[in-house]
């Protein structure tokens, strides 16, 4: 649709886009290309239902990004470890890590409001721990197996353990690795996300 004299037209749509593109929204979507849209509420309740959901961590932006499938449907701001920047190592660095996660566990009851526990020490940072030695061989194999099954991995190991997304936001990157959200956005995700989902935690 344009407004306005010939020779001097006025794209609304464009202007539009433009607009929430200076959110944000658009802009990430289009990154990724993908589409802006999906989820819906539930009936009779202020419930977000999203069908296929999954988790876009972008580090040094401090977002958080909700998609249902394709869709973009939620953006949240996070708090981050300590030390924020690059791989996490080992336990206690204070680093949040990168790569492909799983969800695998939810705790209600947690300290932090709500607790969606992540599949970090994955593969690759078992193959990083045997390099670094701080992971014997029959670690690592525990470790591999808990992957290949889909199950919680062993958080006591020297890679460290017990990361994902909860609640506390503050405003600083304060946390031992996780992800931290408002509690309220950390609720929303809560209800959302299942056992399985994936979270992906880029720089």
């Amino acid at each position: 649709m344009r407004v306005g004299s010939a020779g001097s037209h006025f794209d609304v749509r464009r202007f539009f886009m433009a607009f929430l593109g200076g959110l944000g929204v658009f802009g990430v979507a289009a990154s990724f290309g993908l589409a802006v849209g999906g989820a819906r509420l539930g009936a009779g309740a202020d419930v977000l239902v999203v069908d296929s959901p999954r988790v876009v961590v972008i580090k040094s932006a401090r977002t958080l990004y909700l998609f249902d499938g394709a869709a973009l449907v939620r953006t949240y701001s996070v708090d981050l470890g300590t030390s924020p920047v690059g791989q996490k190592r080992l336990a206690g660095d204070g680093r949040t890590p990168e790569g492909r996660f799983r969800i695998v566990t939810k705790n209600a009851g947690s300290p932090y409001h709500r607790f969606l526990g992540i599949s970090f020490p994955d593969p690759d940072a078992v193959v990083r721990g045997l390099r670094d030695g701080l992971l014997s061989s029959g670690d690592a194999l525990s470790l591999l197996d808990a992957a290949n099954d889909g199950r919680r991995p062993d958080w006591r190991s020297g890679m460290g353990g017990g990361i994902g997304l909860h609640g506390h936001r503050c405003g600083v990157d304060w946390t031992g690795g996780c992800v931290a959200l408002a509690d309220e956005h950390i609720e929303e995700l809560f209800s959302v996300l299942r056992v399985g989902d994936p979270v992906k935690i880029i720089p």
